[in-house]
């Protein structure tokens, strides 16, 4: 059986209209933002869902019943199994695909991994990945998916544990690794690390370009929304990332 690891629900309903087989393990977490660091899965899960149920008025009984089951199908893949990896290049999904990738080295147990890449034909579409797809295109990306191998592995979790230090000089480091499983690596790394002012009386990337498009707009939080999805589409930001930064942007200015 193929384990299809999914970033998200959208591309898990999209794929049901396919002629693919399989099982779906769908990410429903955004790692992007809040706690990261703790010593094991059961802290970092209480930590996660007490971040969300703060931040997002989600309560943590649906974090434990439709979010941390789903990682933990992860670990009761059997060996030698095929597990395809569907994560778009944004900074958004990276993060969530490290993390996956983290759970899959670190547990030891040798499987076929490889990574299903979204059909970019436009580069205008580059950041939208899996969502202009159609079936056809989702089946044609599942056929031109790439193994991984070890040392991709062994990057992924690297890459996680350099995200969760904040360790930003193991970041470029890493960025500049030669690996094709990792598709705009470098500019991802980056716009990571631009989130982060050197100085404490700087903004960051996300807030400078959000603070210019306000004020181009009459304060209407979808226009602002939307061009800021277009304009940096590398960061994957849902509008709940976006919307807490926009509020932040207000109440400073007010």
């Amino acid at each position: 059986m193929t384990h299809h690891i999914l970033n998200g629900d959208c591309l898990a309903d999209h794929l049901k209209e396919t002629n693919l087989n399989g099982d779906y393990i769908i990410c429903r977490e955004a790692l992007i933002d809040g706690p990261i660091q703790s010593g094991n899965l059961e802290t970092f899960w209480s930590a996660r869902a007490a971040y969300i149920q703060e931040t997002y008025h989600d309560n943590t009984e649906n974090y434990f019943s439709r979010v941390v089951p789903e990682f933990l199908k992860i670990r009761s893949i059997p060996p030698d199994a095929e597990v395809c990896l569907w994560f778009e290049h944004d900074l958004f999904c990276q993060v969530n695909m490290w993390f996956v990738m983290s759970l899959l080295y670190q547990d030891g147990i040798k499987r076929n991994i490889s990574r299903v890449f979204p059909m970019i034909h436009d580069a205008g579409d580059t950041w939208k990945g899996f969502g202009v797809a159609d079936a056809a295109m989702l089946e044609q990306a599942f056929t031109q998916r790439m193994l991984l191998k070890d040392d991709d592995l062994k990057l992924g979790n690297d890459l996680w544990k350099a995200y969760c230090a904040h360790d930003f000089d193991a970041l470029k480091e890493l960025a500049a690794a030669e690996s094709k499983a990792f598709k705009f690596l470098p500019e991802v790394c980056k716009a990571h690390i631009e989130r982060f002012p050197e100085e404490e009386n700087q903004m960051s990337r996300p807030e400078r370009v959000l603070l210019e498009l306000i004020d181009l707009s009459n304060g209407d939080f979808a226009e602002v929304f939307t061009a800021f999805s277009d304009r940096e589409g590398i960061y994957g930001f849902g509008d709940l990332q976006v919307k807490t930064i926009y509020d932040h942007l207000l109440l400073n200015n007010e």
